[in-house]
């Protein structure tokens, strides 16, 4: 429950933000009477692109002085948002005040005065069955109002929503939720896709929050957000091109024929022979989207590409249809429509073949185009995605050495074999019909069984060489430590997709930002108020306002994508950043129950604290104690600087805290007390804890082990009835 304090704070916070305007009227009125009233608060807001309108989306004014509230979805990336008002004035949108990723919101700022705002009402007393109305712009057309009823709360994507019986239209998103006083219960946000005349919207509750606790980007910030670096992509042809942890994204058609857009990498081709690399996604299999090669940097080029679910290798020797050639156009049984597929390519003096998933699908003699670029290509109207583009002389997979294959195969047979024996060939069940599906069915459970192991197994494997990377890492000297990348391996420990690479690259286009900046290089205090204006008021990073306790959170890649996360990880960013930077005297503290970023100013220069979840506020040693202690006071302990491996341990704690906290399956504990444990092997407690896992789940020998290692680790002035207790379960293990 909040504190009395807290309360006054938010209500003087929210009654300042709304004091210079006159709430709509609290009597119940007309849907008429709303549509009047309501209206002049309603925005129409498009996305402006190179090419013009990139999209529309509803907004509703939330304060006199400009603020103006919408989903997150609709304001997009790296695009600038034009606000037009009920009037037809049309304003440009100067700041991202605020953005919540997890539940889709957005305020934008734009320069004006004198607004009329909506008022907010509390959609924790919304009651099922209420007349609600909901307003906005659908298409892009002129603002609309549709009523109907609030059908239920319902939690989508650990979110609760609003469900309301509306249709809501494309362009209606962002708009307004009202109940018949004309108060804000919620904002639109998605429709469902089997009753048109059902939607959804997020309480305005949530968006209160936002308006609390704002983390604003500049439009000039905002706009170089997913942007593709223009020294290692050349765009040609339009589309929306843009990057978002390691994935190149196409959106929209562009201005050739059919759509077509090109990417173009700035890396250099091989002479000769050589490869050409990537792995694509498609939203929409009717379109078509995959590697260009052979390119001139214009409109002559070759492409490879899935296309209507088959695998297509065209000529490009023009930009019109008359100087397009279609090479092959062939179904591929190795194709998996909807989902990622590598697709690769090798161009040789004489001759083309293109692979996908390893498997060839075309090979050709033409050698119409040769040297050039590479890069991707895009057609019609399908989202594609890319990742792991690659170029090379042979970037083909290798085989495992035959003596290690071997090795392997039979670990794997003996993995599969040790619990239960194979039945008969399904030849010799089909010998005996009146027991053939008896037996196929006992059959498909048990290699059921041994994919589900081989999964476990593989999962296991990805966990333990995670490990062994972030042991390797932090048995360096501390300052030779990458703590981010441990940071990251500990994420991809969960995610065994996340590319660690793109994540660094992206911190070190952070780094390239501010290398040169003369605040940095001048003096420890001068370089702490630059990072916290770049980071919390430049480029957004915030404390989480949603779900605490969400495993992303802890997830620095998650939180470099969504520039929101909790104080440690915030606190990560930060010292990695002064340390790349060579800031000195900036380290990590590890207070209790807040982590927080610590530095002085020289040597001998008193404590000061960054607290990284409130957007940089700078606290002293006494008011960073009175807020988190009852005493008033800190033991030293907590004042000293957190090394990179008490980082790390602190990190996989809250990830610990998680899993017990979501009632998730015991399993799903124990992988994070053996990182634990094996960064840190004399840390009893999560030995014991573990201990206790391994024994209900029936591991009663890697039970064993941790309570032999307890017994012979008790501390000599330990109390006797616990080391009795320690003999005893030993025992009851042996008995078991």
């Amino acid at each position: 429950m909040k504190s009395l304090p807290f309360v006054l704070l938010a209500i003087l916070l929210t009654g300042t933000l709304h004091a210079k305007s006159k709430p709509t009227a609290p009597k119940t009125q007309t849907a008429a009477d709303l549509a009047e009233g309501i209206a002049p608060a309603l925005v129409k807001i498009t996305q402006i692109g190179r090419e013009g309108t990139d999209g529309i989306g509803s907004g509703f004014i939330v304060s006199d002085d400009g603020l103006i509230a919408t989903n997150l979805h609709v304001i997009g990336e790296a695009r600038r948002l034009q606000v037009e008002m009920l009037n037809g004035k049309t304003h440009e949108v100067v700041t991202i005040h605020a953005t919540d990723a997890h539940r889709d919101l957005a305020l934008l700022k734009i320069n004006a005065k004198g607004l009329k705002p909506l008022s907010l009402g509390d959609s924790a007393k919304v009651r099922q069955g209420e007349s609600v109305v909901a307003m906005g712009a659908p298409e892009g057309l002129g603002f609309s109002i549709v009523q109907g009823v609030l059908s239920a709360t319902r939690e989508i994507d650990g979110n609760d929503m609003l469900q309301v019986a509306i249709p809501i239209e494309k362009g209606n998103s962002g708009g307004p939720l009202l109940d018949m006083k004309g108060k804000v219960l919620g904002l639109l946000t998605l429709k469902h896709i089997k009753t048109e005349n059902l939607g959804f919207a997020m309480p305005v509750n949530a968006l209160k929050e936002l308006i609390e606790k704002p983390n604003p980007v500049p439009m000039s910030r905002w706009l170089t957000i997913g942007v593709l670096n223009p020294k290692l992509w050349k765009i040609h042809l339009g589309s929306q091109w843009t990057q978002h942890a390691g994935v190149v994204r196409a959106q929209l058609p562009g201005n050739g024929f059919g759509g077509r857009a090109l990417c173009l990498s700035a890396q250099k081709v091989p002479e000769g022979s050589f490869e050409v690399a990537a792995t694509v996604k498609l939203d929409d299999e009717s379109g078509a989207a995959g590697l260009a090669f052979c390119s001139d940097g214009a409109d002559k080029h070759y492409g490879f590409y899935p296309s209507g679910g088959k695998l297509r290798l065209t000529r490009f020797d023009g930009p019109d249809v008359y100087s397009w050639s279609i090479l092959a156009d062939v179904p591929s049984e190795a194709y998996k429509p909807g989902e990622w597929n590598a697709l690769r390519v090798r161009v040789e003096p004489g001759k083309i073949t293109c692979f996908v998933n390893g498997k060839k699908a075309i090979e050709t003699e033409d050698t119409g185009l040769r040297n050039g670029l590479v890069g991707l290509c895009k057609f019609r109207n399908t989202t594609a995605d890319f990742r792991a583009f690659r170029l090379g002389t042979d970037l083909s997979e290798k085989p495992v050495e035959p003596e290690l294959a071997t090795r392997f195969r039979n670990e794997l047979e003996a993995h599969l074999t040790a619990t239960s024996t194979r039945p008969e060939t399904l030849e010799k069940l089909l010998d005996h019909p009146a027991a053939a599906r008896r037996i196929i069915a006992e059959q498909r459970k048990q290699l059921e069984d041994e994919a589900s192991k081989l999964r476990e197994l593989d999962r296991e494997l990805h966990r333990r060489a995670i490990t062994k990377e972030i042991l390797a890492e932090i048995k360096k000297p501390e300052p030779q430590i990458n703590l981010l990348r441990c940071t990251l391996l500990l994420s991809r420990h969960d995610n065994t997709e996340l590319d660690v690479s793109s994540y660094l690259n992206d911190f070190n286009l952070m780094i390239t930002d501010l290398k040169d900046d003369p605040q940095i290089k001048k003096d420890t205090l001068s370089a702490v108020q630059r990072l916290n204006r770049y980071l919390f008021e430049e480029n957004g990073f915030h404390g989480s306002r949603g779900d605490y306790q969400s495993r992303s959170n802890s997830y620095v890649n998650e939180v470099l994508d969504d520039r929101e996360g909790l104080p440690i990880t915030l606190s990560v960013l930060y010292i990695e950043l002064a340390a790349r930077l060579g800031v000195q005297g900036v380290f990590g503290v590890p207070l209790p129950g807040k982590f927080m970023v610590g530095y002085r100013d020289g040597p001998e220069g008193e404590l000061k604290l960054v607290d990284v979840f409130e957007n940089g506020k700078e606290l002293t040693v006494e008011q960073a104690a009175l807020q988190l202690t009852d005493s008033g006071e800190f033991e030293e302990e907590s004042l000293t600087p957190a090394t990179k491996r008490d980082i790390l341990l602190r990190m996989l704690r809250n990830l610990l805290g998680t899993t017990f906290d979501e009632t998730r399956s015991i399993r799903d504990s124990l992988p994070y007390l053996d990182l634990v444990l094996a960064i840190d092997p004399k840390a009893a407690a999560e030995r014991l804890t573990r201990a206790q896992l391994r024994q209900r789940l029936g591991e009663k020998a890697a039970a064993r082990e941790d309570v032999s290692w307890l017994i012979e680790n008790f501390p000599d002035d330990g109390p006797p009835e616990l080391i009795q207790q320690l003999d005893r379960w030993m025992q009851s293990l042996r008995e078991e």
